[in-house]
Parts: structure tokens; sequence; C-alpha cells
């Protein structure tokens, strides 16, 4: 296995360990050492074509269920920032009458 193809593993598997723990820093930071591990394996003469497709379709899965939570973060956090805003919509009317 040529060094681009395992690094392409190794930071898609640690990709992945940081999505199931939802580390978002580190998820920031490994996303960028995928692309840099992206960009590498495409420059490089690669032997074993079939396990480097293997690996690029693994991290295509990997990022499509990234996508997939962050939308789901996305839509929790907005619904607490309504419940936020109307709690303190109500704070304010309560003062106001009392």
């Amino acid at each position: 296995m040529s060094t681009s193809v395992q690094r392409l593993e190794e930071t898609g598997s640690a990709l992945r360990q940081a999505l199931a723990s939802r580390d978002w820093a580190a998820i920031g930071e490994l996303d960028l050492q995928c692309r840099q591990a992206v960009d590498d394996v495409m420059v490089e003469s690669v032997a074993d074509e079939a396990l480097l497709r293997a690996r690029m379709q693994e991290l295509l899965d990997l990022y499509r269920e990234l996508v997939n939570l962050c939308q789901v973060e996305q839509r929790r956090l907005a619904q607490e920032m309504v419940q936020l805003n109307q709690s303190k919509q109500s704070a304010k009317v309560y003062q106001f009458l009392s």
C-alpha cells in the first residue's frame, strides 16, 4: 500500500472516530488533513487502483454521514435558538407586566 493511500485510510479512520464522539474541533482539523491526503494521492501513481477506489469510496460515504450529522446538529441548534428567543421574549413581557 502506498504511503498516501495509507495516510488517506488513517485520516479517514481518525475522522470517523471524531465523528462518533462529535468532537467538532478534531473534525475540522481532520477534514483539512483528509483534503490534503486526497490531493496527495491524486498526484501519486498508485499501483493498486482498486484499493484506492475502495478507500475513496469509504471516505465519500464518511463525508455523506458527516454532512447528514451536521444538518441534524444545525436543525437542533436552530430549534434551541428559537426556544431561547421565545424565553427571552417571555421574560421581557413578564418584567413589563410586573
